[in-house]
Protein backbone atom coordinates (compact mmCIF):
# COMPACT_ATOMS: atom_id res chain seq x y z
CA UNK A 1 0.00 0.00 0.00
CA UNK A 2 2.84 2.41 0.86
CA UNK A 3 4.51 1.61 -2.44
CA UNK A 4 1.33 2.46 -4.34
CA UNK A 5 0.93 5.67 -2.35
CA UNK A 6 4.45 6.90 -3.00
CA UNK A 7 4.20 5.88 -6.67
CA UNK A 8 1.08 8.03 -7.02
CA UNK A 9 2.83 10.94 -5.30
CA UNK A 10 5.76 10.62 -7.72
CA UNK A 11 3.45 10.54 -10.75
CA UNK A 12 1.47 13.56 -9.54
CA UNK A 13 4.61 15.55 -8.79
CA UNK A 14 6.02 14.64 -12.21
CA UNK A 15 2.85 15.84 -13.88
CA UNK A 16 3.05 19.07 -11.93
CA UNK A 17 6.65 19.67 -12.96
CA UNK A 18 5.92 18.86 -16.60
CA UNK A 19 2.96 21.22 -16.62
CA UNK A 20 5.15 24.18 -15.76
CA UNK A 21 5.68 26.39 -18.82
CA UNK A 22 9.15 26.76 -20.29
CA UNK A 23 10.45 30.24 -19.52
CA UNK A 24 12.17 31.87 -22.49
CA UNK A 25 14.34 34.96 -22.70
CA UNK A 26 13.64 36.19 -26.24
CA UNK A 27 16.30 38.51 -27.67
CA UNK A 28 15.92 40.73 -30.75
CA UNK A 29 17.69 43.79 -32.12
CA UNK A 30 19.90 44.97 -34.95
CA UNK A 31 17.68 43.82 -37.82
CA UNK A 32 14.16 44.73 -38.90
CA UNK A 33 11.51 41.99 -38.94
CA UNK A 34 7.75 41.45 -39.18
CA UNK A 35 7.17 42.24 -35.54
CA UNK A 36 3.46 41.50 -35.22
CA UNK A 37 3.63 38.07 -36.84
CA UNK A 38 6.85 37.23 -34.98
CA UNK A 39 5.27 37.72 -31.59
CA UNK A 40 2.03 36.10 -32.70
CA UNK A 41 4.11 33.01 -33.45
CA UNK A 42 5.59 32.95 -29.96
CA UNK A 43 2.17 33.65 -28.44
CA UNK A 44 0.84 30.55 -30.21
CA UNK A 45 3.42 28.16 -28.71
CA UNK A 46 1.91 25.86 -26.08
CA UNK A 47 3.44 25.67 -22.62
CA UNK A 48 5.99 28.38 -23.41
CA UNK A 49 6.21 31.77 -21.72
CA UNK A 50 8.59 34.43 -22.96
CA UNK A 51 9.88 37.84 -22.01
CA UNK A 52 11.23 40.05 -24.75
CA UNK A 53 14.53 41.89 -24.50
CA UNK A 54 15.90 44.11 -27.26
CA UNK A 55 19.59 44.83 -27.81
CA UNK A 56 21.63 46.40 -26.31
CA UNK A 57 19.49 46.02 -23.18
CA UNK A 58 19.47 42.25 -23.64
CA UNK A 59 23.25 41.93 -23.31
CA UNK A 60 23.26 44.27 -20.33
CA UNK A 61 20.63 42.07 -18.70
CA UNK A 62 22.63 38.91 -19.47
CA UNK A 63 25.76 40.49 -17.96
CA UNK A 64 23.69 41.28 -14.85
CA UNK A 65 22.65 37.66 -14.42
CA UNK A 66 19.05 37.96 -15.65
CA UNK A 67 19.39 34.86 -17.86
CA UNK A 68 19.41 32.66 -14.76
CA UNK A 69 15.65 33.30 -14.50
CA UNK A 70 14.98 31.51 -17.80
CA UNK A 71 15.08 27.93 -19.02
CA UNK A 72 16.09 28.73 -22.62
CA UNK A 73 17.58 31.77 -24.35
CA UNK A 74 16.26 32.41 -27.87
CA UNK A 75 18.15 34.83 -30.11
CA UNK A 76 16.66 36.55 -33.13
CA UNK A 77 19.10 39.44 -32.98
CA UNK A 78 21.90 40.49 -35.31
CA UNK A 79 24.16 42.41 -32.99
CA UNK A 80 27.71 43.64 -33.43
CA UNK A 81 28.93 45.18 -30.20
CA UNK A 82 29.70 43.09 -27.13
CA UNK A 83 31.86 44.09 -24.19
CA UNK A 84 34.37 41.87 -22.43
CA UNK A 85 32.00 41.66 -19.45
CA UNK A 86 29.15 40.54 -21.71
CA UNK A 87 31.38 37.98 -23.45
CA UNK A 88 32.28 36.49 -20.09
CA UNK A 89 28.58 36.37 -19.16
CA UNK A 90 27.84 34.32 -22.29
CA UNK A 91 30.73 31.98 -21.58
CA UNK A 92 29.62 31.60 -17.96
CA UNK A 93 26.16 30.57 -19.15
CA UNK A 94 27.70 27.86 -21.35
CA UNK A 95 29.73 26.56 -18.44
CA UNK A 96 26.50 26.37 -16.44
CA UNK A 97 24.75 24.52 -19.28
CA UNK A 98 22.24 27.18 -20.28
CA UNK A 99 20.67 26.14 -23.62
CA UNK A 100 20.52 28.54 -26.57
CA UNK A 101 18.32 28.66 -29.67
CA UNK A 102 19.72 30.85 -32.44
CA UNK A 103 17.38 31.86 -35.26
CA UNK A 104 18.08 33.09 -38.78
CA UNK A 105 20.18 36.28 -38.80
CA UNK A 106 21.58 35.69 -35.30
CA UNK A 107 24.30 33.73 -37.14
CA UNK A 108 25.62 37.11 -38.34
CA UNK A 109 26.18 38.47 -34.82
CA UNK A 110 29.56 39.37 -33.29
CA UNK A 111 31.75 39.21 -36.40
CA UNK A 112 34.75 40.31 -34.33
CA UNK A 113 34.31 37.70 -31.57
CA UNK A 114 35.65 34.33 -32.81
CA UNK A 115 34.31 32.44 -29.80
CA UNK A 116 30.73 33.20 -30.83
CA UNK A 117 31.18 31.01 -33.90
CA UNK A 118 32.14 28.14 -31.60
CA UNK A 119 29.04 28.74 -29.47
CA UNK A 120 26.59 28.97 -32.37
CA UNK A 121 28.31 26.22 -34.33
CA UNK A 122 28.73 28.40 -37.40
CA UNK A 123 29.13 31.88 -38.78
CA UNK A 124 27.69 33.99 -41.57
CA UNK A 125 30.66 35.95 -42.92
CA UNK A 126 29.77 39.53 -43.81
CA UNK A 127 31.38 41.44 -46.64
CA UNK A 128 34.62 43.12 -45.66
CA UNK A 129 37.65 44.47 -47.53
CA UNK A 130 39.78 42.20 -45.33
CA UNK A 131 37.94 39.01 -46.34
CA UNK A 132 38.38 37.42 -49.80
CA UNK A 133 35.21 37.38 -51.87
CA UNK A 134 35.18 33.58 -52.06
CA UNK A 135 34.98 33.40 -48.25
CA UNK A 136 32.09 35.84 -47.89
CA UNK A 137 28.59 34.54 -47.27
CA UNK A 138 25.63 35.36 -49.51
CA UNK A 139 21.88 35.79 -49.16
CA UNK A 140 18.82 35.77 -51.38
CA UNK A 141 15.39 37.08 -50.39
CA UNK A 142 11.99 35.74 -51.44
CA UNK A 143 12.71 32.28 -52.78
CA UNK A 144 10.93 28.97 -52.37
CA UNK A 145 12.98 26.65 -50.21
CA UNK A 146 12.40 22.90 -50.00
CA UNK A 147 13.27 21.83 -46.47
CA UNK A 148 14.26 18.21 -45.87
CA UNK A 149 14.28 16.50 -42.49
CA UNK A 150 17.59 14.79 -41.74
CA UNK A 151 16.39 12.73 -38.76
CA UNK A 152 12.61 12.42 -38.41
CA UNK A 153 13.07 10.57 -35.09
CA UNK A 154 14.73 13.51 -33.36
CA UNK A 155 12.60 15.43 -30.86
CA UNK A 156 13.11 18.76 -32.68
CA UNK A 157 11.89 17.41 -36.03
CA UNK A 158 9.45 14.74 -34.82
CA UNK A 159 6.15 14.75 -36.70
CA UNK A 160 7.40 17.19 -39.33
CA UNK A 161 7.60 16.10 -42.94
CA UNK A 162 9.42 17.76 -45.82
CA UNK A 163 7.94 21.22 -46.36
CA UNK A 164 8.43 24.44 -48.34
CA UNK A 165 8.95 27.99 -47.16
CA UNK A 166 8.95 31.26 -49.04
CA UNK A 167 11.97 32.62 -47.24
CA UNK A 168 15.53 33.92 -47.39
CA UNK A 169 18.48 31.61 -47.95
CA UNK A 170 22.10 32.04 -46.88
CA UNK A 171 24.96 30.63 -48.87
CA UNK A 172 28.62 29.94 -48.19
CA UNK A 173 28.43 30.29 -44.42
CA UNK A 174 30.64 28.26 -42.15
CA UNK A 175 29.47 25.55 -39.80
CA UNK A 176 31.46 23.19 -37.66
CA UNK A 177 31.96 19.59 -38.85
CA UNK A 178 31.02 18.55 -35.32
CA UNK A 179 27.43 19.84 -35.44
CA UNK A 180 24.55 17.39 -35.84
CA UNK A 181 22.45 18.38 -38.90
CA UNK A 182 18.67 18.60 -38.42
CA UNK A 183 17.50 20.17 -41.69
CA UNK A 184 18.92 20.36 -45.20
CA UNK A 185 17.97 21.94 -48.51
CA UNK A 186 19.06 21.52 -52.11
CA UNK A 187 18.40 25.15 -53.01
CA UNK A 188 21.27 26.21 -55.29
CA UNK A 189 21.89 29.50 -53.45
CA UNK A 190 21.83 28.00 -49.97
CA UNK A 191 24.36 26.11 -47.94
CA UNK A 192 23.06 22.53 -47.69
CA UNK A 193 22.78 22.28 -43.89
CA UNK A 194 20.27 24.83 -42.60
CA UNK A 195 19.74 23.64 -39.03
CA UNK A 196 21.88 21.85 -36.50
CA UNK A 197 22.60 20.95 -32.90
CA UNK A 198 25.87 22.09 -31.38
CA UNK A 199 27.51 21.65 -28.00
CA UNK A 200 29.76 24.18 -26.36
CA UNK A 201 31.09 23.62 -22.83
CA UNK A 202 28.01 22.27 -21.02
CA UNK A 203 25.42 23.95 -23.25
CA UNK A 204 23.25 22.42 -25.95
CA UNK A 205 22.62 24.81 -28.83
CA UNK A 206 20.18 24.64 -31.75
CA UNK A 207 20.42 26.81 -34.86
CA UNK A 208 17.56 27.26 -37.37
CA UNK A 209 18.49 29.25 -40.49
CA UNK A 210 14.95 29.78 -41.87
CA UNK A 211 12.79 32.56 -40.46
CA UNK A 212 13.15 35.82 -42.37
CA UNK A 213 9.60 37.17 -42.26
CA UNK A 214 5.90 36.50 -41.77
CA UNK A 215 5.85 33.73 -44.39
CA UNK A 216 7.92 31.60 -42.00
CA UNK A 217 6.28 32.87 -38.81
CA UNK A 218 2.83 31.89 -40.11
CA UNK A 219 3.97 28.44 -41.29
CA UNK A 220 2.72 25.59 -39.10
CA UNK A 221 5.80 23.38 -39.68
CA UNK A 222 8.09 26.29 -38.79
CA UNK A 223 6.11 27.08 -35.64
CA UNK A 224 6.27 23.43 -34.68
CA UNK A 225 10.05 23.43 -35.17
CA UNK A 226 10.42 26.45 -32.90
CA UNK A 227 8.23 24.97 -30.18
CA UNK A 228 9.88 21.57 -30.27
CA UNK A 229 13.38 23.07 -30.33
CA UNK A 230 12.60 25.11 -27.23
CA UNK A 231 11.15 22.11 -25.39
CA UNK A 232 14.06 19.91 -26.46
CA UNK A 233 16.54 22.45 -25.08
CA UNK A 234 14.58 22.92 -21.87
CA UNK A 235 14.75 19.18 -21.24
CA UNK A 236 18.46 18.89 -22.05
CA UNK A 237 19.89 21.46 -19.67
Amino acid sequence: MKLIFYTLIWILSSLNVNSQPVKVMLVTGGHSYDTIQFFQMFDSLNNIEYEHYSQPDANIAIANGVASNYDVLVFYDMWKDISSVEKEAYLKLTREGKPFLFLHHSLVSYQDWPEFEKIAGGRYIQKSPDIPLKEQSTYRHDVWVDINIVDSQHFVTSGINKFRLFDEVYGNYRFSPEVIPLLKTNHPESSPVISWINRYNSSVIVYLQPGHDHHAFESEPYRKLIGQAINYLANNK
